[in-house]
Order: structure tokens, then C-alpha cells, then sequence
């Protein structure tokens, strides 16, 4: 029932009194969704025979080859200074911190599981929204993000045979990464344009992701060599050029004209995509603890996220105000940002 809630909101938008920018931040959101929601079974296939370190930085050297090509093509200047400290959290978050640490997982953990613990990425985002804001949200919140985190403890520890993996570990530092990162962009996305941002991270992270990928792709060389079948290219190729690239476009954009919480909100679908991507394309068991796991997550990141207090526009959870910018302003800097070249 929340999962057809929450896609019909991008259907319904507009007889909720939502306005036109906000449906197409919701449309945006929701095929950024789509991109990523395939993430975590590609990495799977990948990081099974390249290793975790290859596959979640390699992709980020691939996407940022692609991304300099692109900035260089439209002859983008360079950020402001102002804007460096913001991209330097969006290049931990989710150039280097989620793909690196969720790969290094997944080398060892089925992607169904994974995808439960991913189901707490909407909170993670909502509670660095917050921190970002200064807000002060109702017990309600915490309390939700709270039985989110039992909720995926209460699961690892019964599928650890009693003791939670250390994989699962990486999985939430790839999570609270991840949600910080999202929240970011989503923020200066508002000034840069979408696109910019995710380009101007992966260019600025590129010396620094580069040298571990070819140290430690030459010696897998000079060792036993790279042994990848179609499946594991297949896989490679998809988390470099959609998961770090190509999905950010629409996310990214959908958060800036949509608001970091209310399109936050739509994340709530993917674990249920990502479960179903594992069961239909890696043939994975999907047990009715997982589902069960996998809903209460998913049922508490909706109640973190609905209790956060609205923004003085009346927003349920609207973005960081821009300083010195009115609600009104910002929209208006998206349109200038995205009409700059």
C-alpha cells in the first residue's frame, strides 16, 4: 500500500494542489528510482569476480571520464569556491562512500539481502537533510529512524546465524554515506544544475579514485589476471555509466525542483525493485523474512521522513534554504542554472 501510494503521488500531484515543477521533480525522482534500483544486483554480478575495490571505485573512473567529456564538450566553468566544500561531501557520499563500501559488501552478501539494508537510505538522506538545516524535528522522527536501524540489526543477526556480518557493517557506513551525499547534491543542485554536480564530482574525485584502480587492477593482472564473463562486464558497465552517471541527471534534478524529503520519499520503492531485480535476473532466494524485513524498513524511513517539520513554504521536509535565497528564489536559480552553458 505505501509503495502504490507513493508512486500514484507523481500521477495524483497536481489534484493535491502540487504544483507543475514539483510533479516533474517527483517524475525525475522516481526514474532516477528506476536507474538505481537496479544498482545493487549489477554490483553483485561485478564485484563476484572483479572484487569490491575494483568495481566501486572503477566505476567511478569510468563515470568521470564520461563526465569530463561532457563538461568539456559544453565548456562549463569551473565551480565557484563556494561550492567546493559542497561537492568534496557529494565525492564522499556517493562517488567513493556508497559504491565503495556497498561493493565490498555485496562480494559477499546476496543483493536481496543488501537491498534491506539499503531500505534505510531515505532516513539516512532525511537526517542529513536535517543536519544540513539545523532543523529540529518531533520524537517521531527519531523514533522512526531508530526502529529502522533494530529493524535492520533484528535481520542481519538472524541471517548471521546469531552475530551480524561484518559486510552488514559496511553496508550501513555505505548507507549513512550514501544519505549524505544525496542530501548534498540535492542541495547545491539548486544553484549548479543538476548535471554539474554529479560531472564536476566525479572530475574532482578522479586523481584520487584512479591511482588505488590501477594499483590494484595491475596487480589482479599480474596475479591470477581478470577473469570476467558477459554477465560480470554486463554488470561493470551498468553501475558506471547508469548507476554513477546517468541516474543522477533525473535524481538529482528531481530533488532540486522537488524538495530533498518529499522526493526523498520516493526511495521508498526501491528496495521492493531491487528485490525483485535479484529474484527475476540473479535468481536469488528471496525469503518472507526478507519481504517482511524489507517492509518494516521500509514503513519506518516513511515515518522518519513524514515527521520532519514543513518548510516555510508548507512543504512537507523542503530542501536546506539556500542563504539569503526565498523559496521563490531558488526555484528561480534552477531554471538560471540549467539555462547556463
Amino acid at each position: 500500500m505505501k509503495v502504490e501510494c507513493l508512486v500514484t503521488d507523481v500521477e495524483r500531484g497536481a489534484r493535491r494542489g502540487l504544483s507543475a515543477r514539483e510533479v516533474e521533480g517527483l517524475a525525475l525522482g522516481m526514474l532516477g528510482v528506476l536507474a538505481f534500483s537496479m544498482t545493487l544486483p549489477a554490483t553483485r554480478v561485478a564485484a563476484t569476480e572483479m572484487g569490491g575495490t575494483l568495481v566501486g571505485l572503477g566505476r567511478a573512473v569510468v563515470a568521470a571520464l564520461l563526465a569530463a567529456v561532457l563538461l568539456a564538450a559544453t565548456r562549463q566553468r569551473v565551480p565557484e569556491r563556494r561550492h567546493w566544500g559542497g561537492l568534496a561531501i557529494v565525492v564522499l557520499g556517493v562517488v567513493v562512500g556508497f559504491p565503495l563500501f556497498s561493493a565490498l559488501a555485496l562480494a559477499s552478501l546476496p543483493a536481496a539481502h543488501a537491498a534491506v539494508v539499503v531500505g534505510l537510505l531515505p532516513a539516512a538522506t532525511a537526517v542529513a537533510a536535517v543536519a544540513r538545516g539545523h532543523e529540529r524535528p518531533p520524537l517521531v522522527f527519531w523514533l522512526g529512524c531508530g526502529l529502522g536501524v533494530v529493524a535492520v540489526l533484528a535481520f542481519a543477526v538472524a541471517q548471521g546465524a546469531g552475530l551480524p556480518r561484518p559486510a552488514d557493517g559496511l553496508l550501513l557506513v555505505a548507507v549513512a554515506l550514501g544519505g549524505l551525499g544525496y542530501a548534498e547534491g540535492g542541495r547545491i543542485s539548486r544553484e549548479l544544475g543538476s548535471w554539474r554536480v554529479i560531472c564536476w564530482a566525479l572530475v574532482m574525485a578522479l586523481p584520487f579514485v584512479a591511482v588505488p584502480v590501477i594499483w590494484v587492477g595491475a596487480r589482479d593482472l599480474a596475479g591470477s589476471g581478470l577473469h570476467m564473463d558477459a554477465r560480470g562486464w554486463a554488470g561493470f558497465a551498468y553501475v558506471s555509466v547508469v548507476s554513477m552517471f546517468l541516474g543522477f541527471f533525473p535524481w538529482y534534478r528531481g530533488l532540486a525542483i522537488g524538495g530533498v524529503a518529499r522526493v526523498g520519499q520516493l526511495q521508498l520503492v526501491q528496495p521492493v525493485l531491487t528485490l525483485a531485480w535479484s529474484a527475476w535476473l540473479l535468481h536469488e532466494r528471496v525469503s518472507t523474512a526478507t519481504v517482511l524485513a524489507a517492509l518494516l524498513v521500509i514503513a519506518s524511513a516513511g515515518a522518519s521522513v513524514a515527521a520532519r517539520p514543513r518548510g516555510q513554504n508548507g512543504r512537507l521536509g523542503s530542501a536546506p534554504s539556500l542563504s539569503g535565497l526565498t523559496a521563490r528564489a531558488a526555484e528561480s536559480e534552477v531554471g538560471n542554472a540549467d539555462r547556463r552553458s
